[in-house]
């Protein structure tokens, strides 16, 4: 059973950096493309960054130059680095695990599996 399983965020002032952790368990985790999403109060998710089985990477262009996304094989987890962080990153964060190999786009319909999600909130 495929699980991802959150930790980290919380709350920071602007110009500051949290870290998410996502731990995947339940598959050979470097397989799929893996991805972080977020979803502010009364807007649609969107896509931060993906990050592919080869290791190759996208950005939003919202967080290119801020944001880096990573992983560690050896210890099956995804995280995300953010540093300069801007009150409109504000949001739930979402991992997920794209439900097939091969497909590794910045769009969530493409993505079947997801983490509980953890809230970011910076103040200016």
């Amino acid at each position: 059973q495929v699980q991802l399983v959150q930790s980290g965020g919380g709350s920071v002032q602007a110009g500051g950096s949290l870290r998410l952790s996502c731990a995947v368990f339940g598959y050979t985790y470097s397989s799929y493309c893996m991805a972080w999403f977020r979803q502010a109060p009364g807007k649609e998710r969107e896509g931060v960054a993906t990050i592919d089985s080869d290791g190759s990477t996208s950005y939003a262009d919202s967080v290119k130059g801020r944001f880096t996304i990573s992983q560690d094989k050896t210890k099956n987890t995804l995280y995300l680095q953010m540093n300069s962080l801007k009150p409109e990153d504000i949001a739930m964060y979402y991992c997920a695990r794209a439900h097939f190999r091969g497909y590794c786009y910045l769009a969530h319909q493409g993505f079947g599996y997801w983490g509980q999600g953890t809230q970011v909130t910076v103040s200016s």
